[in-house]
């Protein structure tokens, strides 16, 4: 990112065997801060309103139980790609029938800043046929980039 964005920012962009969707935000803290509340399961629904619950725990090579507000579904990521404090990416499904990639970036700035991005790429033949009953994005995004903005620097601004 090349400027701080004060509220969630989301672009959405589509074709016919993907999706990718992307949220962007500032957040006034440091990127330790973030990377704790990202790598937390047992306290991640109390901060964070687009998930109930999650199982497992958020490290390399372990696969989570999420539970999400409004269904009975759980989804299984598998957690990969972990640099503490920079990056992790959670993954489920199998190529080419049907994927879901969602990376989680923190980009610590000069001022003890961290821009946030979470970006989140569907794919597949069978995405082809699903899309459309594919919920909005958008909202579930920038609730996710808000909650976690509004908690970081909760914890920031106690320390």
């Amino acid at each position: 990112m090349e400027r701080a964005v004060e509220s969630p920012r989301f672009t959405q962009s589509n074709s016919v065997f993907a999706m990718r969707c992307t949220v962007e935000v500032n957040i006034q803290a440091d990127a330790d801060i973030a990377w704790g509340l990202l790598t937390d399961a047992k306290g991640f629904a109390r901060w964070n309103s687009t998930l109930t619950a999650i199982e497992g725990e958020i490290r390399e090579g372990e696969r989570l139980r999420l539970h999400v507000p409004g269904t009975q579904r759980t989804f299984t990521p598998k957690v990969s790609g972990v640099v503490a404090t920079r990056r992790m990416t959670w993954s489920d499904g199998f190529n080419p029938i049907f994927k879901g990639v969602r990376t989680f970036e923190l980009n610590p700035g000069p001022d003890a800043s961290t821009d946030f991005l979470m970006q989140e790429r569907f794919s597949g033949v069978v995405f082809a046929l699903v899309k459309g009953m594919l919920p909005d994005f958008r909202p579930i995004f920038e609730a996710y980039a808000g909650d976690l903005k509004r908690e970081a620097e909760r914890i920031a601004s106690t320390r």
